[in-house]
């Protein structure tokens, strides 16, 4: 009997369950921080494009009401209240646009703007991940809705210890529900990043460079809160398959 198999650690060196959990495990801490990273660079960024005036001084909602016009697009607009709180609803066919752009004639604002009209000319256009997007919403928060219950419930009565019948079952459910909130993570990627492809497309030839570049700086660090949203709900999906895997594993022995 070797050392690992006196001390009782053998299994997380030979079973690839083990592994996968403890892999995840150690990158929760570094995703969690670039998580953090990440959304801070977005308020960074923002904040300083929007402190440069565009030199064509037309404001943010103007831009992007040509911006839908070019397109054959006619919506409303509307107010919302706070910072970066932008957003496009498909249901209503409208598009809300915070303080802090509305009339703001600078380059940040007319790159968030613009994002915005982006998911509006999808939604128009049938993109076919925008509309999967949206067939998901009302059943991902359904089913987030039942998460926390799900884990607190399974805590009590089992969750902790997947070899338990009861911590399987509680597992796997919470499975399911982190499984659609992954699905609906991956396809708001492409969603997210076709948008701000479109918006670019459009403002680029409308812009000094510096101008330009600028906006593309500003779409890309808000795409960047996409990518680190998935990788947290892959990594939380994977912890939780680890878990399930264990326990069968364990029972197989």
């Amino acid at each position: 009997m070797n050392f690992l198999s006196a001390m009782g650690f053998a299994d997380y060196f030979t079973d690839p369950a083990y592994l996968l959990y403890m892999i995840c495990a150690c990158l929760f801490i570094p995703f969690f921080i670039f998580s953090i990273v990440v959304q801070a660079r977005v308020s960074t960024t923002f904040n300083k494009y929007n402190r440069v005036p565009c030199s064509s001084g037309v404001d943010a909602q103007t831009y992007a009401r040509n911006f839908l016009a070019s397109e054959g697009i006619n919506i409303k607009f509307a107010a919302v209240r706070g910072s970066l709180t932008d957003n496009f609803n498909p249901r209503t066919n409208t598009i809300s646009l915070s303080d802090t752009v509305r009339r703001s004639a600078a380059v940040g604002a007319i790159g968030v703007a613009c994002h915005e009209a982006g998911h509006a000319v999808q939604h128009a256009k049938k993109y076919f991940f925008s509309s999967a997007r949206l067939a998901l919403v009302p059943i991902v928060n359904f089913a987030s809705g039942l998460l926390w219950p799900i884990f607190i419930v399974g805590f009590v009565l089992g969750f902790a210890s997947p070899y338990t019948l009861i911590g399987k079952v509680f597992i796997i459910a919470g499975l399911s529900v982190m499984g659609l909130s992954l699905l609906f993570s991956l396809v708001t990627l492409p969603t997210e990043f076709d948008a701000s492809r479109r918006a670019y497309k459009y403002l680029e030839p409308r812009m000094l460079p510096e101008e330009a570049k600028g906006v593309k700086k500003v779409l890309r660090a808000a795409a960047m809160t996409y990518v680190a949203s998935f990788m947290m709900t892959s990594l939380q999906f994977l912890l939780l398959l680890a878990r399930l895997l264990m326990g069968m594993s364990r029972r197989n022995r």
